[in-house]
């Protein structure tokens, strides 16, 4: 009888809070501590949890709130995507009366989240979270009446047991189905009924996909339209050390210049000051490249067409309360998206985007990385 654990596993976590523990074995090309190399995914509720890392182990976490997935590690267990740290480092000794469930491995490494600042931002509803990749739906930051972003991203999800089928099937068991329907209270604000079902996914190399569908299922027979985005966070060394690949030559709305169309005259998107810039009809792959990790984030996406490069720098970090004053020098988002061109969808009518996120090192060329290789080779 085989001793692989099952990929998905249902429990209760902290409070009799559900969450789903899904996990990606990798074959036979490591093992450590007597078990088998494997990735990790977790959903679960706002509440405080602790994991413990074990060498060899990528890790992914998604919170049901937003749909919102927090935290995505290769197997050095090195933190790929960004959450402000805005509070600092908890004191777990000052907290009295809180018990933590806590799993450590012999190497003791682990990770804190929770609503109250800890490792990471605040967690607590109907606050969005400070970075992982929140979710832009209906509407992307201020390009219409509703709240900025949307307002996907402060709900509640639910996990799907039986969506409708996808048109591929996923090539591993590592994913989980989350559906989102509208309460009466956003009915009011947005008048449209829809079901937003997301699939967050681990490939077996430990690429990060994320696939949407968005069905109109008006019953008045009315179209909806709505604009969407991915709002990435990625984890960087040092933000001036950093370059974007595979938007050179393209238009791009300057949302610092009033929404301003302009071309992109460089050879490669450098940063040196705030940058909140939305490029039309983009490529299906961006490099991100990180000069001091010799890492290369790969962006791959369909039904995306545009996509968002931001950091807001430090005046405006200093002014948002979940953001830390210089954390701006170690984020970088850029985010899959349909902005320029928003979407409309007719009753029974079904939308479809997909982003997938690959971490890979980076060779050099002349002193510099070359990010072509990498787009030719993914």
């Amino acid at each position: 009888m085989s001793s692989e654990k099952i990929p998905v596993e249902l429990c209760k976590g902290i409070n009799g809070l559900d969450k789903v523990i899904l996990r990606e074995p990798r074959g036979s090309s490591a093992e450590c501590c007597g078990l088998s190399n494997q990735f990790r995914l977790q959903f679960v509720g706002i509440s405080f949890h602790f994991l413990g890392s074990i060498a060899g182990l990528a890790v992914q976490k998604v919170y049901l709130y937003g749909g919102h997935v927090t935290s995505w590690k290769n197997d050095h267990y090195e933190e790929l995507l960004f959450v402000s740290s805005k509070f600092g480092p908890l004191d777990l000794t000052k907290k009295s009366g809180v018990q933590l469930p806590m799993r450590l491995s012999s190497l003791g490494v682990g990770e804190l989240v929770g609503e109250v600042g800890g490792f990471l931002a605040i967690f607590k509803p109907p606050k969005a979270i400070r970075g992982g990749i929140p979710i832009c739906f209906p509407q992307f930051s201020s390009h219409g009446f509703l709240e900025q972003h949307g307002f996907a991203r402060n709900r509640f999800w639910t996990v799907e047991s039986d969506p409708p089928p996808f048109p591929t099937k996923p090539s591993n068991n590592a994913f989980i189905d989350l559906i989102l329907r509208p309460s009466e209270e956003d009915l009011k604000i947005w008048p449209h009924s829809f079901e937003f079902r997301l699939r967050v996914a681990l490939g077996p190399g430990g690429d990060l996909m994320l696939t949407s569908r968005i069905r109109n299922t008006n019953a008045d027979g009315k179209p909806f339209t709505f604009t969407f985005a991915y709002h990435t966070y990625f984890s960087v060394s040092d933000i001036s050390e950093v370059r974007v690949e595979g938007l050179e030559t393209l238009d791009y709305l300057d949302n610092l210049q009033n929404k301003e169309r302009f071309t992109e005259q460089g050879d490669a998107i450098t940063f040196e000051s705030e940058v909140d810039k939305i490029y039309l009809s983009t490529p299906m792959k961006i490099a991100i490249l990180d000069h001091e990790k010799k890492r290369t984030f790969v962006i791959r996406k369909d039904g995306l067409p545009d996509a968002v490069v931001w950091n807001p720098w430090d005046k405006k970090a200093k002014a948002m309360a979940d953001f830390g004053d210089d954390e701006y020098k170690h984020m970088l988002c850029v985010e899959a998206a349909a902005i320029e061109k928003p979407i409309t969808l007719k009753p029974g009518e079904e939308w479809r985007g997909r982003q997938e996120l690959s971490a890979v090192p980076s060779s050099y060329c002349s002193g510099q990385l070359d990010p072509q290789k990498v787009l030719r080779s993914s």
